[in-house]
């Protein structure tokens, strides 16, 4: 069987979420604002990445799903929608300590360098058997 599996990174994330809030900690994320389809207040941006508080006394109607990251939120006083698609998610964090983690590409997930692959079945490797990868 060599179903594709969706994308861990929206489990790890609402995991990570509720683990920072659980320690009385304030969750971040960081996001590559320079992807296309990420909507957030482009005077916030810097560097091409734009933080993000995703604490429940800063935001509305967070929700992570297989999509990505959105909630509504003010900035500088100004109602905006938010919308992160997974692959611009680049890292989650609590602000007092940086614990946390950092996201790369994983299997079942675009990769934002890459067009998406033709659909064809993948090559088995490893004789079948699963394998790790190290990131970094």
């Amino acid at each position: 069987m060599s179903e594709r599996m969706t994308p861990s990174r929206p489990y790890m994330m609402k995991a990570l979420h509720e683990w920072i809030l659980d320690n009385k900690c304030t969750p971040y994320l960081l996001v590559d604002a320079s992807l296309p389809a990420v909507q957030v207040p482009q005077d916030y941006i810097n560097n091409g990445q734009i933080v993000l508080n995703i604490n429940p006394s800063a935001i509305h109607g967070l929700l992570i799903d297989q999509q990505g990251v959105s909630f509504s939120a003010r900035f500088g006083g100004v109602p905006m929608e938010i919308f992160v698609p997974l692959v611009a998610v680049m890292a989650i964090y609590a602000k007092e300590n940086g614990e946390g983690m950092v996201f790369g590409s994983e299997p079942g997930s675009p990769d934002p360098d890459e067009p998406p692959p033709p659909n064809k079945e993948p090559a088995p490797s490893n004789n079948g058997r699963p394998s790790l990868k190290v990131v970094k």
